[in-house]
């Protein structure tokens, strides 16, 4: 489960708000258990909610949320990460699970002072995400997961062969291709917003992988398929959104209703016409979802969703 864009090839366009000023934004090099990682920190001095911590896919990066700041970070601190294995910390073997990346959000909290945070995972960071709440429930004031699921999906076991001896073999854009088609839905199942243009964002995107970044990109795969996506463990009882793209193929809504039902009291919703890589087709409106959550806002009767689900 490798969500995709970074900040590098998805710059701000014209109207857009960037990183909030200079000396608001801090960056922390960290070590855990002999791997160095990193950390962006966007300061809120009056913050109307605990600060948000941002998982992101295993192919975004600490900057690739620098777009949804214009809307996230008037709220409160915002907190994003390159893990070990993943952005430009160090390589991590695939035989370090998903366990010691949800440590390491730990140990990244209690560094930098953080006594609890509103949680959002999407894809490969709601795995991370989910781990991390199940082991350290005391960090976590409220949860919210995209294009997520509790079992990963028959189009990626299907496609990770393929696309691993694709990246080792050099075959850059047979793979990027494959990445492209795993990742968007197809055009026929429904309007997408920007469906088009991010597909070739994200075609792009892989086909300007460095070699450290392939390398990592097929660890991940191994680390994946090695130790699972879920654990069926306690998961703690705070207010939690789960949702996806209404079109989204990979993670299907039906995949986000299972992995709601375990969380208690969680909700589920769809926004319309997007897919799985909703949260870049459409940012304005998954961020102010975000921000409606995290401050305690309705999240229902919104023009961008359908029906929210309490499961």
């Amino acid at each position: 489960m490798r969500t995709a864009v970074t900040t590098a090839q998805d710059p701000l366009t014209e109207g857009e708000l960037g990183p909030a000023p200079s000396e608001q934004v801090e960056e922390r090099e960290l070590v855990f258990e002999g791997f160095a990682y990193q950390c962006r920190i966007v300061h809120q001095r009056t913050p109307l909610t605990e600060p948000l911590l941002l998982l992101g896919g295993s192919s975004q990066n600490r900057y690739s949320w620098q777009t949804h700041e214009r809307w996230l970070s008037p709220l409160c601190t915002l907190i994003t990460v390159d893990l070990p294995g993943y952005g430009s910390a160090d390589f991590l073997p695939a035989r370090y699970d998903i366990d010691f990346l949800a440590d390491a959000v730990a140990h990244m909290l209690v560094e930098l002072g953080v006594p609890r945070v509103n949680l959002f995972g999407g894809c490969f960071g709601e795995v991370v995400g989910l781990r991390f709440a199940q082991h350290h429930p005391s960090f976590v004031r409220r949860i919210l997961f995209a294009g997520a699921a509790k079992r990963l999906p028959d189009l990626y076991t299907d496609a990770v062969p393929r696309l691993t001896h694709a990246l080792e073999r050099g075959a850059i854009e047979e793979a990027a291709d494959g990445l492209v088609r795993l990742f968007m839905s197809n055009p026929e199942a429904g309007r997408v917003r920007k469906h088009a243009a991010v597909a070739r964002l994200l075609r792009n995107q892989f086909l300007t992988q460095t070699p450290d970044e392939i390398r990592k990109a097929v660890e991940h795969n191994t680390r994946l398929t090695t130790h699972g996506c879920y654990r069926p463990l306690a998961v703690p009882e705070v207010p939690s959104l789960v949702f996806t793209g209404e079109y989204d193929t990979l993670c299907t809504p039906q995949m986000g209703r299972e992995l709601a039902a375990t969380m208690p009291g969680s909700r589920f919703t769809t926004i319309k016409e997007g897919d799985h890589l909703v949260t870049v087709e459409r940012r304005e409106e998954s961020s102010d979802l975000i921000a409606r959550f995290c401050t305690d806002r309705p999240v229902e009767n919104l023009p961008y969703c359908n029906a929210v689900e309490s499961l």
